[in-house]
């Protein structure tokens, strides 16, 4: 199994799927990984050479924010916000939508399971 950035990476799937595990590496970023190690698309990571396993570590290295860095970031930016107490700081600090989504209805992934309200009839 091999280990890219802290994660193991599945070795039966295609290289391109695999390097998707990693958070912070979608579609697009695997296939420019892909291109500058000079890896075809259809080898699958079991498939894969010690060699070039450490020169797709390396150029994740180098080149991409990923992972627990990237998670860092994320947060620190999100902080900022809320100190800021600018409105999209509020609404992550209420645990609402932040983007313009309606909450009368919906919602229900950032506000969490529906609370019932005592005394409330149909």
């Amino acid at each position: 199994m091999a280990r890219i950035a802290g994660v193991n990476i599945p070795t039966n799937k295609r290289v391109q799927i695999s390097l998707q595990y990693i958070h912070g590496i979608g579609p697009k970023k695997a296939e420019e990984i892909m291109a500058k190690v000079s890896i075809p698309n259809e080898r699958r990571v079991s498939q894969l050479t010690d060699q070039e396993v450490l020169q797709i570590r390396e150029v994740i290295d180098r080149d991409y924010m990923v992972e627990g860095d990237l998670r860092r970031e994320t947060a620190i930016s999100i902080k900022r916000l809320m100190d800021l107490g600018c409105y999209r700081g509020l609404r992550h600090r209420r645990g609402l939508p932040v983007r313009g989504q309606r909450t009368h209805t919906n919602a229900r992934t950032r506000k969490g399971p529906a609370k019932p309200i005592a005394g409330k009839k149909k």
